[in-house]
């Protein structure tokens, strides 16, 4: 089979003329970004207010092998399948990081046949989103570093600067800086850190935003810091919220493409899903549901990390709820968390699988307890075999849960026409209202132990020495009502990566809080995860390469 590369530079795609005239789409609602590419008006959603909202099915996974299972693929190729059976439906995804793309697992387009496009250009640097939320990022950083400079009128700590700079590349060697050196012209000296751009604060702020004006609201409420009297200093108080809106502008707008099936897809935003709250935004989700009688969106990794934010953080920012839930699941998965060597994936081994489906089980039960009704998309590879697909469904069914097996990968909206069909039935059967894991009221100690025992399946919780201190503070600040966002491995439901399947009786530990009051919510940092993350030692860089003409090459 063709590289997903060379898949999509075969492609037929549409004029985007064409697929905002089959969206219904008039011609200030949206302006062209080249031949393929377009942003849509920061205004549509207004325009579109008192028009119904379609069906919502947000896509998520049991927890993932390092390669990812598919979940962005099944997300395109059910899109596809519906437009397939004659349903008006519109994809929302996020935007892919260059630091994955970068790194280990690659771009974030989808596969095979189902496949957003134009695939290179969205997984490098599409419409410059990400790129402006650097730019904004980095600007706030170096208005502080000036503001200390030229005098210190608000008296800020450069000890407690909590504002920490950005890139959009996994660079370890930046977690940890000093800037400032080299006397008394060139700055205060100071220790700082480097995050990677999806995991800033600014790309939250922007997802979670409901227009321009909510936008500056939310960046003038940045907290970048303590004064010499430990009390906080935000943006407002430097004055640069309105130079911040400047800067992200155009990033505000959502960004339409295609899939080669020439589905309307949104792209927009890309918060990381195991330190961030890993969904695209609410106004891309928002406008889809309005323009589409089905959306089809995603959530970051498992059920555990994305979905539990999806539904406990974007959904309440948004005020919508999904109408069904797709489990992506994978046999390679399943057995990996069974005991099976990642090597040995591809082997038949109905004993790994059979003790790796309690993983699933636990997604499962995670997403009754939301109240939502769901189906299991088994993604299928050609590895898996008949013995452990039909053992695979056998076991759905024995637990009551709707489940298809599909292959969109190689036959794009063809091969998951069945799951298509499944997932309407599904979204008519939703009789409750969505059920949040937690009630904002709650304080913050109970919201993570609600999160770690309804989510993960622990025994409890533990807090470091600095994350109490951290939370007394947060309390005192008086924003202990806020939601929760836990930054955690996505390998795992515990907070250590090696703990697969089903742990139980393990505690989890936040070592860390971090406040981000624009954003509106608290992220509680648990296990090892960094919010820059390193580059592999082989990183899928190495495969990468342009021609003499132009073609691209080795783009996963």
């Amino acid at each position: 089979m063709k590289t997903d590369i060379e898949i999509a530079l075969e492609a037929k795609m549409n004029p985007i003329s064409s697929i905002a005239e089959q969206m219904g789409l008039a011609e200030g609602d949206w302006e062209p970004f080249g031949h393929y590419k377009a942003k849509l008006s920061d205004q549509l959603l207004n325009k579109l207010a008192d028009r119904p909202n379609g069906k919502i099915i947000l896509t998520t996974s049991i927890n993932p092998t390092p390669a990812g299972e598919g979940k962005s693929t099944v997300t395109v190729g059910l899109g596809q399948a519906l437009n397939q059976l004659n349903n008006k439906a519109v994809i929302a995804l996020r935007e892919p990081s260059l630091g994955p793309t970068m790194g280990l697992k690659g771009g974030a387009c989808g596969g095979g046949y189902s496949q957003v496009v134009p695939m290179e250009e969205i997984n490098l640097h599409f419409t410059g989103d990400i790129h402006a939320i650097t730019t904004a990022n980095n600007a706030l950083s170096a208005f502080i570093d000036n503001h200390i400079h030229q005098g210190n009128q608000l008296n800020i700590d450069p000890r407690r600067v909590t504002w920490k700079r950005a890139l959009d590349i996994n660079d370890r060697s930046l977690r940890q800086v000093v800037v400032g050196l080299g006397g008394a012209v060139r700055g205060v000296p100071r220790e700082d850190e480097f995050t990677i751009t999806v995991a800033s604060e600014i790309m939250a702020v922007l997802c979670l935003a409901a227009d321009l004006q909510d936008l500056k609201k939310r960046l003038s409420r940045i907290i970048i810091g303590y004064t010499y009297h430990q009390e906080p200093v935000t943006v407002n108080q430097l004055g640069f919220q309105g130079a911040l809106t400047l800067l992200l502008k155009d990033a505000m707008k959502p960004n339409l493409v295609q899939t080669l099936e020439n589905t309307p897809a949104i792209i927009h935003g890309g918060p990381f899903a195991n330190i961030a709250h890993g969904c695209n935004s609410v106004m891309a989700t928002k406008i889809a549901a309005k323009l589409g009688d089905y959306v089809v969106t995603e959530s970051g990794f498992g059920a555990d990390l994305g979905a539990e934010k999806f539904l406990d953080i974007k959904t309440r920012a948004g005020d919508f709820e999904p109408d069904a839930v797709v489990i992506v699941a994978t046999i390679r998965a399943l057995k990996m968390h069974g005991g099976l060597n990642k090597k040995d994936l591809q082997h038949e081994d109905l004993g790994a699988l059979e003790k790796g489906m309690e993983n699933l089980e636990k997604h499962l039960e995670t997403i009754r307890q939301f109240n939502l009704p769901f189906i299991v998309a088994v993604n299928q590879f050609s590895s898996d075999t008949q013995a452990e697909l039909d053992y695979l469904r056998k076991w759905c069914e024995a637990q009551g849960a709707p489940v298809s097996v599909i292959d969109v990968f190689t036959k794009g909206g063809e091969g998951g026409i069945d799951l298509a069909e499944k997932v309407v039935k599904v979204c008519e059967s939703k009789s409750a209202h969505l059920t949040y894991t937690y009630d904002l009221s709650d304080s913050i100690e109970e919201k993570i132990q609600k999160i770690a025992g309804k989510v993960y399946g622990a025994a409890g919780v533990q807090f470091s020495t600095q994350a109490k201190k951290q939370l007394h503070q947060i309390k005192q600040l008086g924003y202990g009502q806020l939601p929760i966002c836990m930054a955690k491995t996505q390998y795992s439901l515990s907070d250590d990566p090696s703990q697969l399947g089903r742990p139980r009786n393990f505690y989890i530990t936040v070592r860390e809080f971090r406040l981000s009051v624009g954003a509106g919510f608290i992220v509680a940092l648990t296990g090892e995860v960094m919010t820059m993350p390193g580059l592999p030692k082989k990183p899928a860089a190495l495969q990468m390469d342009v021609t003499e003409d132009g073609t691209i090459k080795g783009l996963f």
